[in-house]
């Protein structure tokens, strides 16, 4: 089965930036909806934001402002660039991948790690 990969986690201290990849692991050509969702230590599952093939965007209201998902369709990417981080947002980030034909899929994670 065809996985999203992610990569660009790490430790940055708050106020600082990152930004998260992921592509899937092999050609698919149905893909409907890519997106981030993360899960913090002791907390349920929760989506941070996505982005559907016509390019509208839904973001959590606390990364509002800070946070921009984009899509590059000509590489099946998806990005999320994280500014002004706090320790609150703080978890394992999740990519998510919603087809048209075939099954959704989730990566392994990566870990954001905001401390000073």
């Amino acid at each position: 089965q065809v996985q999203p990969v992610e990569s660009g986690g790490g430790l940055v201290q708050p106020g600082g930036s990152l930004r998260l990849s992921c592509a899937p692991s092999g050609n698919i050509f149905d893909i409907k909806e890519m997106g981030w969702y993360r899960q913090a230590p002791g907390k349920q599952r929760e989506l941070v934001a996505d982005i559907n093939t016509g390019g509208r965007t839904n973001y959590a209201a606390s990364v509002k402002g800070r946070f921009t998902i984009s899509r590059d369709s000509a590489k099946n990417t998806v990005y999320l660039q994280m500014n002004s981080l706090k320790p609150e947002d703080t978890a394992v980030y999740y990519c998510h991948i919603d087809r048209i034909w075939g099954p959704p899929s989730w990566g392994q994670g990566t870990q954001v790690t905001v401390s000073s």
